[in-house]
């Protein structure tokens, strides 16, 4: 068996997968691409990550989906959700995730370069997106059936009916798309839909 390293990828279940972190015979791996399509909640108003539809399905129908063998290295782990940098709106409770969508911190400051100074000192132009011109825009981007296309984080946008997300050129938008009901009008084309893109989580039992 190929080492596994982070950077590399994997197969597991039908999914191609990209290795974040390995700690302790355990790998954090994100699928390669977005797989689906989804809104963040399936209803109008407040929400955060612990509540969310989008939380429900992935460790609910998208892990039912799993084989038991493969079910049994999938490794539950405790999930904490910050209020939002710029705005502070609510996080929400911490939440025992098997999968899950990574949070602003993670992708801004920990597995695509570190981009932390634009997160902790956000400047008069940065009312809602981070810098056009940040050097690790391109390691965010992917692509959804061959497209460029946004996809979801767990943290919570400027308010908490909103979610954050990264944009198709890999620009973060921190102040969020709705968590029903999108701002863009941009339809995804081939399939005619405008909500975001789901790229599952998980850490992944190396020993078995």
């Amino acid at each position: 068996m190929e080492e596994i390293k982070i950077g590399s990828s994997l197969s597991f279940g039908s999914y191609n997968w990209r290795v974040l972190d390995i700690q302790n015979n355990a790998a954090l791996i994100i699928t390669e691409y977005m797989i689906e399509q989804h809104p963040y909640n399936n209803y109008a108003g407040d929400v955060t990550w612990a509540d969310c539809s989008l939380r429900k399905y992935l460790n609910g129908e998208f892990y039912n989906k799993f084989t038991a063998a493969e079910q049994s290295r999938i490794i539950p782990v405790i999930n904490k959700n910050l209020d939002n940098q710029w705005y502070g709106s609510r996080g929400g409770e911490d939440t025992l995730d098997y999968i899950f969508l990574l949070s602003i911190e993670e992708v801004v400051c920990k597995y695509f370069g570190d981009s932390s100074k634009n997160l902790e000192n956000r400047s008069a132009k940065q009312r809602y997106w981070f810098q056009k011109k940040d050097q690790n825009n391109d390691k965010r981007r992917s692509t959804f059936d061959g497209y460029v296309w946004w996809w979801w984080l767990r943290s919570p946008g400027r308010d908490n009916r909103r979610a954050v997300y990264i944009h198709g050129d890999g620009n973060i938008g921190i102040q969020g798309n709705g968590t029903f009901r999108y701002s863009s009008n941009t339809i995804h084309p081939s399939t005619g839909d405008n909500c975001g893109g789901v790229r599952p989580v998980f850490w992944l039992n190396l020993e078995l």
